[in-house]
């Protein structure tokens, strides 16, 4: 037993066998509080992978290491935010057992893109970047990419060519995957082959556009990281930083970040990555299960595999279905799910004869459910694309039951928040040639082609903001324009390191109101959500961080869920299975599961790409604490053809339904019976005179 497990097991008490392996790993050192190789920790869905990585984090800590040379890489900020607070709960209990008290920072707990961010502005200079960049989020990109597609005159071919969002896509598929144009036309965009050449130009030109306007995409701040990381100087000189590198969700990494990875830790001491290859579903970011699967055989001696197979989420009944379908996937790390949880029948699965029986079965489901006692968020329906729940969102609100439907904008994609922050980035980056033109066009008269005259003056300028005191601005603009020129040279003004920055978002919203009412509909809402970003401005020390922080990971409100706000206490969620990763519900139901959605048609003819769809419909399955649905329309009717029609296809059983997986499960057929909706009855010679009616009421 390790000696942190013997003298402060109280912190340890939660953690299962594996869970305290896991966490305790390693061998205690008088010098950096704790030696150990490279471990991967293989966490099946539902084991406690959140809970074991802090776990394992709170025991470097209260062995001795130092928390500032332990360097936790997360996929999203709230993920490093809920890290870092449960490793702060873990380490002050445990010390407060021994009499000590201590107040824990990990200032280097952050997301893959939030880390590159701060080392490139540290060696911005060894790299030919001006400390100040810009970062470009997702839209800002798209549109930079628009603006060299247009002058490169690709917008008006006669024959299609990709627009902005699909031209990013495919350099953002190529630099993150390291792959050839041509391998990633030929993979995922066949229709676009013929455009090689431009698309090569089109990317060349984007690249150089960026550089010259000191802006990073979010691709540049890995691709940069990975350069730098590149050379054995700068390898060495960061990884020799920290003690412990320790990686979440690896299963979802790009070949650039395990290649980070590698480059910091070549020998793979004191790594630890927590991930389950079962869970690896997202190849269309450029995710490489790859690295996951062959992690252990990248170092001498190998690394150590530790594998969770506990589960505190699901019943029994539901994990041997789950264990049925991923054992007959092709490679993988072999586990057997299990739970003490024994209560509750087999999942179902379900057929019933079409998209309109389906969509009825789930709201007579779900509606049983709520009699039963089962709040309506306590249950899911989920599907492979967002499409597939059309039917069903009529069908729930013909039946008055409210839902939320997952996978919309994010709060900071609405245009008066990015319009707000656009300001703010000009300022914060004068060659941020992206954000000057959104702020410049805001004014009345000013098109694109004033706007462009207006950024050449500042360029021939020295980029100097004072230096827009000489454009002379459209007439509509002119009674403006000293006090916009006045707005900019006081924010520009600002020192980076400025500690009441805050009060720039209200000089930024008083001189936008009138643009605001100008421009958009529903000023008082939109108003509302600048207020929300005031207050949101005053977690962030920096300008700097502020910006940059909103664009790597923008947090989600309202506009996140389809459709208008809820005045219901209670909801039924619908969601894509990506969207679902991660969450658990009572209820799950699952549509469609058929050939052509599980798998998808797009699948078909590459193993890979079969096999990751397994892994999808897994993710669907483990989402289940009590009950597991599955269903499966028997005929799908053809589109474009009359109202009555009654044209239609019979679709297949997914390939996944094996008998084998099918003899886990209760198999039951719903049809539409007659009387229900959807049958003719018979006529009645009663009329309404609903016209008359109408007329009374007035």
């Amino acid at each position: 037993m390790q000696t942190a497990e013997r003298e402060h097991a109280d912190y340890l008490a939660l953690l299962n066998g594996a869970q305290r392996q896991a966490a305790t790993y390693g061998d205690s050192s008088e010098d950096s509080g704790v030696d150990a190789g490279p471990l991967l920790v293989i966490a099946g869905a539902g084991t406690g992978k959140t809970m074991t990585l802090a776990h394992r984090v709170a025991h470097l800590v209260v062995e001795g290491v130092d928390p500032a040379r332990i360097l936790l890489l997360t996929f999203t900020r709230r993920a490093a935010q809920e890290m870092t607070r449960r490793v702060e709960t873990i380490v002050r209990g445990a010390l407060k057992a021994r009499g000590e008290q201590a107040r824990i920072m990990l200032p280097w707990s952050g997301t893959y893109h939030s880390i590159a961010n701060r080392l490139l502005r540290r060696f911005a200079h060894n790299l030919g970047l001006d400390p100040g960049f810009s970062v470009l989020d997702r839209g800002d990109a798209a549109d930079l990419m628009d603006v060299v597609r247009h002058e490169q005159g690709l917008s008006a071919r006669s024959r299609r060519f990709p627009k902005k969002d699909t031209c990013l896509a495919i350099y953002s598929r190529t630099v993150n995957t390291q792959s050839t144009l041509r391998a990633t036309i030929d993979d995922a965009y066949p229709w676009c082959a013929d455009w090689e050449e431009e698309l090569k130009a089109l990317f060349r030109q984007y690249v150089e556009r960026k550089q010259h306007n000191q802006a990073l995409d979010y691709d540049d701040l890995l691709l940069y990281w990975g350069h730098l990381v590149g050379e054995t100087e700068f390898a060495e000189t960061i990884g020799g930083w920290f003690d412990h590198v320790l990686v979440d969700e690896y299963q979802d990494t790009n070949r650039v970040q395990a290649e980070i990875l590698r480059a910091l830790k070549p020998d793979g001491a004191g790594v630890t990555v927590v991930g389950d290859d079962a869970q690896s579903i997202y190849s269309f970011r450029a995710a490489e299960v790859e690295n996951i699967l062959s992690f252990p055989d990248q170092f001498l001696p190998a690394a150590a595999v530790i594998t969770l197979e506990e589960n505190y989420r699901s019943t029994q009944s539901v994990l041997d279905s789950a264990n049925c379908l991923i054992a007959e996937s092709e490679r993988q790390y072999r586990k057997n799910l299990f739970s003490r949880n024994r209560t509750g029948g087999p999942p179902t699965y379900v057929t019933v004869e079409d998209g309109d029986s389906e969509a009825e079965f789930v709201v007579d489901a779900v509606l049983a459910n709520r009699e039963e006692g089962m709040m309506l968020k306590d249950q899911a329906v989920l599907f492979r694309g967002s499409h597939m729940s059309d039917r069903l969102e009529v069908e729930l609100v013909s039946r008055n039951i409210p839902y939320v439907k997952y996978g919309g904008l994010k709060f900071l994609e609405a245009a008066h928040v990015k319009d707000v922050l656009s300001v703010l980035k000009w300022a914060e980056n004068p060659k941020n040639e992206v954000a000057a033109f959104r702020v410049l066009k805001l004014l009345p008269g000013m098109g694109p082609r004033t706007a462009a005259k207006c950024f050449d003056l500042l360029a021939g300028n020295d980029f100097r903001i004072d230096a827009l005191e000489n454009f002379k601005p459209p007439a509509a603009a002119r009674s403006e324009w000293p006090a916009f020129c006045a707005l900019l040279k006081s924010l520009a003004g600002v020192p980076l390191d400025d500690r009441g920055w805050q009060t720039q978002l209200a000089e930024v919203r008083r001189w936008y109101r009138p643009q605001l009412e100008r421009i958009y509909d529903s000023v008082e809402t939109r108003e509302a959500d600048i207020e929300q970003l005031e207050q949101i401005a005053g977690r962030y020390p920096t300008r700097e961080r502020f910006l940059t922080e909103l664009t790597l990971d923008p947090p989600s409100a309202a506009g996140g869920e389809s459709g208008d706000p809820l005045l219901d206490e209670d909801y039924l969620v619908l969601s894509t299975v990506h969207s679902a990763k991660g969450q658990e519900w009572d209820a799950v139901f699952v549509l469609n599961v058929t050939d052509g959605s599980f798998p998808t048609e797009f699948a078909t003819g590459k193993r890979e790409l079969i096999e990751e769809e397994r892994r999808l419909l897994y993710v669907a399955m483990t989402r289940a604490r009590q009950s597991l649905t599955l269903i499966a329309p028997l005929r799908f009717h053809v589109v474009e053809q009359p109202r009555d029609g009654d044209r239609h296809v019979y679709g297949a059983r997914s390939r996944f339904m094996t008998d084998r997986l099918l003899a886990t499960m209760q198999a039951e057929f719903r049809g539409r019976e007659a009387g229900e909706p959807g049958a003719l009855g018979p006529r009645s010679a009663t009329r309404i005179d609903v016209g008359a009616r109408m007329r009374e009421m007035w």
